[in-house]
């Protein structure tokens, strides 16, 4: 079997609060010589709908993916979801609630900065809000930067917008699972180290929230991370060995809304990827062009804080 040299699995556009829209995201994952990607924006699947219907003969191999934003009673979740068939109703139908959940919470920001800072944005600005696909935090911030009140997007959420917490506005972890696996998709927890803000979840709780989760169906984590200390990658790598599960790899690529790059992922020598990375590999769905647009096997030829 052939294997992948260059990967990355997670990575946003405009479709959530990247700043590349699919289409120059692709050309971006051809200039970085990736083999294989995937578009894993907020609470939708229309990003990878768009690189669907861009990629052409020669383009790398594709996995279709989401980041749904979850949260039950033990904190917040990001769930990732693989190789599902977007024409499936149970993913579709967990990305539109998703995407009710978002638009509330926005709604209740721009009340909140009103009520409590008197900040009000113009009528122009917050009709190009809403007219984004799923406007969020990132969103805001940029306007409280553009409009004097923080010198970056980080001050933004910590002087104001991380002020207001939400408690029941976000898809329950066990939905965001089911609905991926009853799409064909394999469902990750994304960056499970990494909790809500500067939250770090580690040791018997991260165990535990990684078994809750299994519970539900969760079959991988996200282990491999853009910037991970190496202490909690291998804490990472221990627990996805220890029960069993797949490994994936991704940058959280943002465009200019973050500082890490397309494809750095931490991602050791290929000869150095764990068990679980390349067991997901052979076994999630991949399309390509050169499979005239059908899902395939990993069998292909060869050929970088919290915002919601």
């Amino acid at each position: 079997m052939s294997e992948f040299r260059t990967l990355d699995l997670h990575m946003h556009t405009t479709v959530s609060d990247g700043t590349d829209t699919p289409e120059q995201l692709l050309a971006c994952v051809k200039n970085a010589g990736l083999d294989l990607f995937s578009v894993t924006d907020h609470d939708s699947i229309k990003g990878c709908e768009h690189i669907l219907a861009n990629l052409a003969s020669g383009d790398p191999a594709f996995v279709t993916g989401v980041e749904f934003t979850c949260r039950d009673e033990l904190g917040k979740y990001h769930i990732l979801g693989y190789g599902y068939d977007p024409e499936s109703a149970p993913v579709r139908e967990v990305a539109e609630a998703g995407h009710r959940f978002r638009i509330r919470k926005t709604v209740a920001r721009l009340d909140y900065l009103e009520k409590e800072f008197g900040i009000k944005f113009s009528e122009e600005d917050l009709a190009a809000l809403f007219s984004q696909d799923n406007p969020g935090k990132p969103h805001i911030g940029i306007l409280l930067v553009r409009y004097g009140y923080a010198q970056t997007i980080s001050e933004a959420f910590s002087v104001y917008l991380d002020r207001i917490h939400f408690r029941s506005e976000y898809v329950r972890p066990e939905t965001a699972i089911s609905g991926i696996l009853q799409s064909g998709g394999i469902p990750v927890l994304a960056h499970p180290v990494y909790g809500s803000g500067r939250e770090r979840i580690v040791g018997d709780e991260l165990a535990l929230r990684v078994r809750r989760l299994m519970g539900f169906g969760l079959q991988g984590l996200e282990t491999y991370y853009g910037g991970i200390p190496e202490d909690l990658l291998g804490q990472t790598l221990s627990l996805s060995e220890r029960f069993g599960l797949y490994a994936t790899a991704g940058s959280d690529y943002h465009g200019r809304n973050k500082t890490v790059r397309l494809g750095e992922t931490g991602l050791p020598e290929r000869k150095q990827w764990s068990d679980g990375l390349r067991r997901f590999l052979k076994e999630v769905p991949i399309r390509s062009k050169e499979a005239s647009e059908t899902i395939v096997n990993g069998n292909c030829s060869e050929r970088n804080g919290d915002t919601n």
